[in-house]
């Protein structure tokens, strides 16, 4: 059974049966058609029993999908065909082989959580203190080594610090502790069929016979066990079929391998390659822009993608003064596109690299009423390191915040345990005192372990010391003391590669408060300091029930959560190094190949209109810091693309391709020192504000950080303003502007 619709490759995948295939699957090239299509073939046409073929996946949905299309094309359910993820197929296999590796089929699987349960029992019992050997980051250095099918006795011996050390003495008491448990992780669920498949070699040829075909989708996430398990099935019929991209490898912070498209070739060196060029989503002008970024990465198998579409829009590059003026400007010009065109919201996506990038476009929609919605990550202001960071400052600023109290004195953990809290909130009712005052003196507190009495009182001082700074300090510098006192970043950095996204977006909340006071007026008659306003501002700002949005309105995400979607309209946001690419992934030539891959990925989710924005000045915490275009946006061949600037930058080019990631750069040069420590600007001095519009330096006071111009604006209703330099974002020398 053949979907006359296909076209001659995807014929060609579709009916190969001499041996492996490779199908190297574009992005938009209707790979999962080629895959359903295949399967019902080898039903239909070459009489293979369904119970005898193994399809695997990465998502139920997707595995959903494909025995749903698989049936529309059989006219029938393929009664006993494996399809499923990989997890999902070797928890099927271990159900009948566990009593083998010392399990009984009735075994649980312990998730994320219940195995960090499992981890920090554990170090309790290997006497470890949770500060010095954090649980999170102990799993994280496990489920690693368990990817790279690393043991724990190698992990030992290959480690050359401290707590890699004590993870792999955990990973060793942690498989342990399963098997008398009964039960497996998901990594195990994975490591355990290979166990299989050694110790008992005549399992494995069984296997071998029942599966006469293997199929794999997205083979291009697969880790090395996973891939080692997919050879071993296929070993000895050699009838297999890997379905990839390896331009759109973008998972190996969670295991992925791109090497093991490459090593397939390798391993089952017959294997035909067949090439899924044509493209059936996006214009050629997006492709174009596509094909030129990848074509800059060396370790790949190569394809060009095309379509039979005729023209398309030019590729869009925008250059914007920082993060709130990129934001505001798209906010317009999908108003102007909705009221104008025949697109609606719902079609226009905004993609970032980073989801702290998502609390400049909710604030700019929200003010444009722009409806939107955020997917894959909740809102800003509802993100629980935000939500940390905030209960910190209220406590700061109302000492009687009881529920601001129980959120920040629990964070980072201090060993005051929630008996000891019960025990702090009956003495603190019956006293008549706030939370706060009572562990102030809680030592008086009866029933109170003598290490949560000296927690609480410590916790007490920290925020008293921090008051101090309410009369005389911004809320960004009162939120940078907050994340210094607790050490809240290396609290973060425990928890492994998502501590380190948390931490972006604390970066990001530190910049929102900086953004806020560059418009907050000295002197004015609004009641409470400028830290209880700008707390006002975020509670009236962050309603409940943002988180979602509106499911008609933009979509925003980020790109690794915008893989094998598509819009209409996809506007790529904060193109600049150091951000996209991120300034980590730019110290090896692996890293940078990754990041170059992401943006094929955000480019070629555009069906009709790409944007790419790039910010001159971006927050990064407190400090307002150049950036320069991202070399992605370099590499677009200049034919396919319009240029274009915000209202709020004038003069220079509009893009140029970087010397230095300039945020990198910064840390190490002089500029760091001229832009942070050393006055800028003279009185008299023209200069433009983003916002104010063009006036003359009338004076300056203070220095480095707290540097402040006062301007007198040339529009009379504007005035003469005070302003910090480090957040506003001033241009100079614009004469007749």
């Amino acid at each position: 059974m053949i979907d006359v619709s296909l076209n001659p490759e995807q014929q060609r995948a579709v009916e190969y049966r001499d041996g492996p295939l490779l199908v190297l699957a574009g992005a938009g090239s209707g790979k999962t058609r080629v895959l359903t299509t295949r399967i019902a073939h080898l039903v239909s046409a070459h009489g293979v029993a369904p119970e005898r073929v193994l399809a695997v996946t990465f998502t139920n949905r997707a595995a959903a999908e494909m025995r749903r299309r698989v049936a529309a094309l059989l006219g029938r359910e393929p009664t006993g065909l494996w399809i499923g993820t990989f997890h999902s197929l070797c928890a099927r296999l271990l159900r009948r082989e566990a009593h083998r590796l010392g399990f009984t089929p009735q075994y649980s699987i312990y998730d994320e959580d219940d195995r960090l349960a499992l981890i920090k029992r554990l170090l309790e019992r290997g006497g470890y203190a949770q500060r010095a050997f954090p649980a999170r980051h102990i799993q994280s250095i496990i489920s690693a080594a368990k990817n790279r099918l690393v043991s724990a006795d190698e992990l030992g011996a290959a480690a050359d610090d401290r707590v890699t050390r004590v993870a792999a003495e955990i990973y060793f008491e942690l498989d342990k502790a399963l098997l008398v448990a009964n039960a497996m992780d998901f990594d195990n669920l994975l490591l355990h069929p290979l166990t299989l498949f050694r110790e008992h070699p005549d399992r494995l040829a069984v296997y071998q016979e029942r599966f006469a075909s293997v199929l794999v989708d997205e083979f291009q996430d697969t880790n090395r066990g996973q891939y080692l398990l997919v050879k071993q099935l296929a070993g000895r019929h050699r009838d297999v079929c890997v379905v990839g991209d390896d331009d759109q490898s973008i998972y190996s912070w969670r295991g992925a391998d791109v090497r093991n498209m490459l090593d397939f070739r390798q391993d089952f060196p017959e294997a035909e390659l067949i090439r899924l060029e044509e493209n059936y989503r996006s214009s050629q002008v997006i492709l174009d822009a596509a094909n030129a970024v990848i074509a800059e990465n060396q370790h790949r198998l190569g394809k060009t993608l095309f379509t039979s579409r005729e023209g398309g829009h030019p590729v869009v590059v925008v250059a914007s003064a920082d993060e709130r003026d990129e934001a505001e400007w798209v906010a317009r010009e999908f108003r102007e596109r909705v009221a104008s065109e025949h697109f609606v919201y719902g079609d226009m996506a905004v993609l970032y690299r980073t989801n702290a990038q998502s609390r400049a476009f909710e604030d700019a929609f929200r003010r444009a009423s722009v409806p939107y919605r955020v997917v894959g990550a909740v809102s800003f202001y509802a993100r629980r390191e935000v939500r940390d960071l905030l209960a910190y400052l209220r406590l700061v600023t109302n000492p009687a915040d009881d529920e601001a109290f129980l959120r920040a004195v629990q964070v980072p953990r201090r060993g005051i345990g929630m008996g000891s809290l019960r025990t702090l909130q009956a003495s603190a009712a019956q006293w008549g005192k706030a939370l706060l005052a009572t562990a102030a003196v809680a030592d008086r507190v009866m029933d109170l372990r003598p290490h949560a009495k000296g927690g609480l009182q410590e916790f007490a001082g920290l925020i008293e010391s921090l008051r101090e700074l309410l009369p005389k300090s911004s809320p960004a510098a009162v939120l940078e003391e907050i994340v210094a006192r607790t050490e809240y970043e290396a609290h973060l950095q425990s928890e492994g590669f998502e501590g380190l996204e948390r931490l972006e977006n604390v970066r990001e909340l530190v910049a929102a408060a900086a953004e806020w006071s560059e418009e907050i007026e000295e002197g004015d008659d609004e009641a409470g300091s400028i830290v209880e306003r700008f707390l006002q501002s975020t509670a009236l700002t962050s309603p409940e029930g943002v988180n979602g949005g509106d499911p008609e309105g933009v979509t925003l995400m980020t790109v690794h959560t915008a893989k094998g979607l598509e819009w209409p309209v996809v506007l790529l946001a904060g193109l600049e190094d150091g951000l996209f690419p991120l300034s980590r992934a730019l110290d090896t030539p692996e890293g940078l190949e990754e990041e170059r891959r992401l943006a094929y990925v955000a480019i070629t989710r555009a069906q009709d209109q790409a944007y790419l924005t790039w910010a001159r000045a971006r927050r990064r915490g407190g400090q307002l810091l150049p950036g320069a275009p991202s070399r992605f946006i370099d590499a677009l061949p200049p034919g396919l693309v319009e240029e274009r600037r915000t209202s709020g930058v004038f003069g220079g080019e509009l893009y140029r391709k970087p010397a230095v990631a300039s945020w990198l750069a910064l840390e190490t040069t002089e500029m760091a020192e001229e832009s942070q420590d050393t006055p800028r600007y003279v009185k008299g001095e023209r200069v433009f504000h983003r916002k104010f519009g063009s006036g003359v330096i009338q004076g300056l006071s203070g220095q480095g950080r707290d540097l402040k111009v006062t301007i007198l604006f040339d529009d009379e209703e504007v005035g003469p303003k005070q302003l910090l330099v480090a957040y506003a974002g001033l241009e100079r020398g614009l004469e007749g502007v």
